[in-house]
């Protein structure tokens, strides 16, 4: 619990911590590391921590896509997302012809954990237009 950082301890998630401002500590499952972080890159989940308290874009397995702030991330890629907007696509077929047709439901969630075992990948939010 060193001075630099602020954090909380989730009640229902054993070993995960959840810094409540950007400091120059690196949230892990296992503890708290004070040390301070670089911008290099040297294994894959520093891509991730530099990525710490920006907007990225999460592709998550069933179709699904995450946009939003990410608040803090563990080894498995368990993530605390904030001012998320969700898209579900779903996928029907027309009776009659016989067509695919694709539906998008968008719905805005302010503050989500997302299980790690679903996400596919993990980037900078998209830009459209």
């Amino acid at each position: 619990m060193g001075k630099h950082c602020d954090w909380i301890r989730l009640p229902h998630v054993s070993r995960l911590l959840v810094f409540l401002s950007p400091t120059a500590c690196r949230f892990t499952a296992s503890g708290l590391n004070t040390a301070p972080t670089t911008n290099t890159v040297e294994e894959p989940l520093d891509l991730i921590r530099l990525s710490l308290d920006e907007r990225i874009y999460v592709k998550m397995r069933n179709d699904r896509e995450l946009r939003g702030r990410l608040h803090a991330y563990d080894q498995h890629l368990n993530m605390i997302l904030g001012d998320v907007e969700e898209t579900v696509t779903t996928i029907e077929i027309d009776e009659e012809t016989y067509e695919e047709i694709y539906k998008s439901t968008k719905r805005n969630i302010p503050m989500l954990f997302v299980r790690g075992d679903g996400v596919v990948l993990v980037a900078p939010p998209l830009r459209v237009g």
